[in-house]
């Protein structure tokens, strides 16, 4: 749940999408990033519980394990369409429905706010009923938002609904995969937290690329989003097949504690 709570780190994106600005817009924003530089300078420590500085090679060991690439796959899926549909949406409703600029931006603002602000509320989802099965619970959901959408026959306000829809599922998706992370890789956190994070980068790109894609070849934008939502059942299928080797591999081990699989 306290992953969850970096969402805040999603602000931005929120703002740039509800307020139509020009770059002098960007001194504004280092304000604050300068201050939040001085205040972690000065309160910031290191764990006393950090592990031991590893070399180069052994954090290359982490990609022979057949779980980090489970897991990389499974956040850019939810990251990524997260990501995606934020960069994507307000070109989509400006030009689906002839949105202007500020009101597609409207639209798109509150489709980000909602997936920013369910990420704490997933990883809290995920700590009571179990990571796999809230995760489950949102690729269903997101799948079957975005095949709807697909369907191209909304107007502009309920497809606005559908895509908040898909957004809380894909916000609360982030914060269940990091419910998850820490249960097989306690050692290794920080690389695996920087080759999953990275991972959500990519399907972010791979969803607003193939939008772009579809739109070129069919004229449509709504190819791109079946493909996306046949992703998101890809990776529920995909998490299915490997829960029974989680819970069978990490109940065994003591340092779960209470965490819930």
């Amino acid at each position: 749940m306290k992953k969850g709570f970096l969402s805040v780190g999603h602000l931005p994106t929120l703002f740039a999408s509800f307020f139509y600005f020009d770059m002098s817009f960007m001194v504004w924003v280092l304000i604050p990033l300068a201050v939040a530089l001085a205040v972690f300078s000065v309160l910031a420590r290191n764990s006393p519980k950090a592990p031991a500085p590893q070399k180069r090679a052994d954090y290359l060991r982490v990609l022979k394990i057949s779980d980090a690439w489970w897991f990389m796959f499974l956040y850019s899926v939810t990251f990524g369409g997260f990501v995606g549909l934020s960069s994507s949406l307000t070109i989509y409703f400006n030009d689906q429905y002839g949105l202007s600029p500020v009101v597609a931006g409207y639209f798109t603002a509150a489709c980000v706010f909602v997936g920013s602000f369910m990420r704490p509320v997933g990883g809290a989802f995920a700590d009571r009923v179990g990571g796999v099965f809230s995760l489950s619970i949102m690729y269903t959901i997101a799948a079957g938002a975005l095949v709807l959408i697909s369907l191209g026959v909304w107007s502009a306000p309920v497809a606005l609904l559908v895509f908040m829809v898909a957004m809380l599922a894909l916000g609360m998706g982030n914060g269940a995969v990091f419910q998850l992370i820490p249960q097989s890789f306690s050692s290794e956190i920080g690389v695996i937290t920087g080759l999953v994070g990275m991972a959500g980068g990519i399907g972010g790109f791979y969803l607003a690329s193939s939008l772009g894609i579809a739109k070129q070849l069919t004229g449509s934008y709504h190819p791109g989003f079946l493909v996306f939502g046949l992703l998101a059942a890809g990776a529920l299928l995909a998490l299915t097949g490997v829960k029974s080797h989680w819970r069978r591999t990490w109940g065994a081990a003591a340092a779960l504690g209470s965490a819930r699989i």
